[in-house]
């Protein structure tokens, strides 16, 4: 694997499948108290967020310090391009530092940061366009409750987003078949739709479409997210008018294959997305996924190092 992780398209199918059998690993060995290798030792991270983070900054900082290594987090008014460019930010923290886990804005501003500093390591910890480090974490939960992965429905409902976008990248490279239920106007854009199509292997495959009952049907899990996410609080209105026919709640739980999970990135707004009753109940697996941000971080880490 190679030393930048920007998008979930930057790892091939035997390289996906291979940080997801580690992170497997590893979280069975940290379970049982089973000291795992230190790759990291000596080597030092920046944390460079500048949107709010809770699950992400939590389980990289242990991840890296579990692994061997240490962090550093620059204060956010000069961590990225506030006092200096980004490619003078990038130039000065590839003198210093093994990589840069960022949480940016554009994905624009991600690449030009990691083609200023060539030998620095970098990991996209969130884009507008793409979460892949959240993507992977998916992925492993769902592996734990369904094994393979092959010829699977996975439903993600409402904004053709980020979290959408590299979970249909990763899900599709898995073998699932992959569907987005968005409203009209926010569908994924063509572009990704493009991009993930060209990765599906063993049957995988993409489709969108407007009706989330339809979106639903067979799948073995739901996946939704706010409806308006970082950046977009003025559109927070309008949005909730055009989504409240995709809120997840029983009667479309209900529609989906016995005993499918419902899955979030978190934070989640519930009452609006999610019911109450879906996110408390006992097919929601969100807590899972959170906990394996840090399993599926740590092996990516260690494959970087």
């Amino acid at each position: 694997m190679g030393k930048r992780f920007l998008s979930i398209l930057d790892l091939d199918p035997e390289q996906l499948d291979a940080c997801l059998g580690l992170a497997a690993r590893m979280k069975r060995a940290r379970a049982a108290g089973v000291p795992h290798e230190r790759p990291l030792v000596g080597r030092h991270f920046a944390l460079l967020f500048e949107k709010p983070s809770l699950r992400t900054r939590s389980t990289f900082q242990i991840a890296v310090r579990e692994l061997g290594g240490d962090v550093i987090e620059p204060p956010a008014d000069v961590a990225m391009g506030g006092r200096e460019t980004i490619v003078d930010v990038a130039r000065n923290l590839e003198r210093w530092v093994f990589g840069a886990i960022v949480r940016t804005y554009a994905q624009a501003r991600l690449q030009a940061f990691a083609d200023a500093a060539p030998r620095l390591a970098v990991v996209n910890a969130l884009t507008n366009e793409e979460h892949p480090c959240q993507a992977l974490a998916d992925c492993q939960t769902l592996q734990e409750r369904w094994g393979s992965l092959a010829g699977r429905t996975v439903t993600f409902v409402g904004d053709g987003n980020n979290v959408a976008r590299s979970l249909a990248q990763a899900a599709v490279m898995l073998g699932a078949h992959v569907r987005i239920a968005s409203p009209k106007g926010y569908e994924l854009p063509a572009v990704a739709c493009s991009e993930i199509a060209r990765r599906a292997r063993f049957g995988g495959s993409l489709d969108l479409t407007n009706d989330p009952i339809a979106g639903v049907g067979n799948a073995v899990a739901i996946y939704t997210d706010v409806w308006a996410s970082m950046g977009q609080e003025s559109e927070a209105a309008a949005r909730h008018e055009v989504f409240a026919p995709f809120q997840v709640n029983s009667a479309l739980m209900s529609r989906a294959a016995p005993g499918a999970l419902f899955m979030h990135c978190l934070p989640a707004h519930r009452g609006d997305e999610v019911t109450d009753e879906v996110i408390d109940s006992s097919v929601s697996v969100v807590f899972d996924q959170s906990e394996n941000r840090l399993h599926a971080q740590k092996a990516l880490l260690a494959l970087m190092g």
